[in-house]
């Protein structure tokens, strides 16, 4: 296998997990609270990996890195884009979600080309807008019922831009610290954060010891499992893999590739039915992939040299 396609092929793989995972996380709100889920899912991601740090299946070397640049890492994905995009999804109509959600690559393109100064051509710029197009075609054809508040449009946005931060933050630091590192990080600091919220949640209404209660569940014990292990710990991992070998833009449509994998996922897991403007914005979504990879070629090539010699010179501080 051509090593070159490796970083296509874990995109594709995160877009499956992501993409199910919108169905795993639907069953186990049903029996838990935002923070619940969120910190049980960090934690099971968390302890896989110190796990597999302890049998000595993964190196993590942070002596004499700067720690606090992989924090502020961290505190994007997961911490903010977490908090904001779940909450935001809860204020708003499916339609307004998925249109906002579908700006992560674009404002990680605009990202990636001052920070990183990888300016798509002018051919990924079509691609990338067809794809978002695919997004936006699903999104305005689904019927809702009522409008979202502006306070969730707002939130997010946030978490977009979010997303789209960490995606530049994580191919610069990608030079500095390998993708296991990266994720090792993201993964504690989650598990710190939402367990920290939710844990005080529990005490203030006195139920702390019920807090593990919810794994007795199969069904339940499963989406910690699936949400923890698949789409923390290995989603995360290739994603992060992807980022040290990808311009950030190219990156960032893969996530558009989630959208088809979630209408597959309802059609097969939930039984939803599949309409005509589901297929049409599948096929621009696909196409959109395709393009603003094949013709990636023609972004700058000096990006990551700018990138290291940038690195080399803030090293010392």
């Amino acid at each position: 296998m051509n090593k070159r396609n490796l970083p296509v092929l874990a995109g594709i793989a995160v877009a499956v997990i992501f993409g199910f995972s919108f169905t795993v996380t639907k069953s186990a709100l049903a029996s838990l609270g935002l923070f619940h889920m969120l910190g049980l899912r960090f934690m099971f991601a968390a302890l896989l990996l110190w796990l597999l740090r302890i049998l000595g299946l993964i190196k993590i070397r942070y002596s004499g890195k700067r720690l606090r640049t992989l924090l502020f890492l961290a505190l994007f994905q997961p911490v903010l884009y977490f908090i904001f995009e779940t909450t935001g999804i809860g204020l708003t109509t499916a339609s307004e979600s998925g249109m906002m959600i579908a700006l992560i690559p674009v404002v990680a393109a605009i990202l990636g080309a001052v920070f990183l100064k990888e300016r798509p051509g002018l051919a990924q710029w079509i691609f990338i807008i067809i794809s978002v197009g695919g997004v936006f075609f699903i999104a305005l054809m689904r019927k809702t019922e009522t409008q979202g508040s502006i306070a969730g449009v707002v939130l997010l946005l946030i978490a977009v831009i979010a997303s789209g931060a960490y995606n530049i933050l994580s191919r610069k630091l990608s030079v500095r610290f390998s993708p296991i590192e990266i994720t090792f990080m993201m993964m504690n600091t989650g598990f710190i954060v939402f367990n920290g919220i939710a844990i005080t949640g529990h005490i203030a209404r006195g139920g702390l010891g019920e807090y593990f209660l919810p794994l007795k569940n199969p069904g339940t014990l499963f989406s910690m499992a699936y949400l923890g292990f698949l789409s923390s710990v290995a989603a995360f991992f290739m994603v992060n893999y992807m980022l040290s070998r990808l311009e950030a833009t190219k990156v960032a449509v893969f996530g558009n590739l989630v959208t088809v994998v979630s209408i597959a996922a309802g059609i097969l897991v939930l039984g939803e039915t599949l309409h005509w403007f589901h297929a049409i914005g599948a096929a621009l979504i696909l196409i959109g992939v395709w393009g603003t990879n094949y013709y990636g070629a023609a972004a700058r090539r000096n990006g990551r040299a700018v990138m290291e010699e940038h690195m080399r010179k803030t090293e010392r501080y």
